[in-house]
């Protein structure tokens, strides 16, 4: 998936994956980061299908 100019201007940026994915694991809907290739920073996505799972909270 390809993000365009305009989808990334409207999406929150997030400095590193680490950021992303402690902002996913607090949303109330399953959501997953990606790198950006456009500004090359992460974002967030509620498109899951052939993305790796979080890691959960806790966790092992």
């Amino acid at each position: 998936m390809r993000t365009r100019p305009g989808i990334c201007a409207r999406k929150r940026r997030y400095a590193n994956e680490a950021e992303a994915v402690a902002a996913a694991l607090k949303a109330a809907i399953t959501l997953r980061p990606y790198r950006c290739a456009i500004c090359r920073q992460y974002h967030l996505t509620s498109r899951t299908k052939g993305m790796r799972s979080l890691p959960r909270e806790g966790g092992a």
